[in-house]
């Protein structure tokens, strides 16, 4: 992927950046917490830097997707097709979210595939 205009974020923004990212694993302990991490770390940081806020933006737009999905999964359990499906999430969303928050790190955006754009 490639850097936030011509520069590279600073330190800092990368830092907070990854945070937004990797706030989503909370989900796993908290119940909607892959919502409550990213939107609490996003809504604090995205005026400080334009990198923060646009990866704050793509973490939640990943985990509202991944919510949806899980949701749509639940369902499908019912017919036992979805109880196949939800290791495949969650392998995708923990791949996914280490992914984005290396990326990040480096100063680089990183677009989640699969994902619905709520927020833009």
């Amino acid at each position: 992927m490639e850097k936030q205009g011509s520069t590279m974020p600073d330190h800092e923004a990368r830092s907070w950046a990854m945070f937004v990212h990797l706030s989503a694993l909370s989900g796993y302990f908290i119940p909607l917490g892959n919502l409550i991490g990213p939107i609490i770390i996003w809504s604090i940081k995205k005026e400080t830097d334009p990198f923060v806020d646009e990866q704050g933006k793509e973490a939640l737009n990943f985990q509202l997707s991944i919510t949806i999905y899980a949701i749509l999964i639940g369902i499908l359990s019912l017919v036992l097709i979805g109880l196949i499906l939800i290791p495949v999430l969650i392998v995708v969303h923990l791949v996914q979210i280490i992914i984005a928050s290396v990326k990040s790190s480096e100063g680089n955006q990183y677009r989640y595939p699969w994902t619905i754009r709520f927020l833009s």
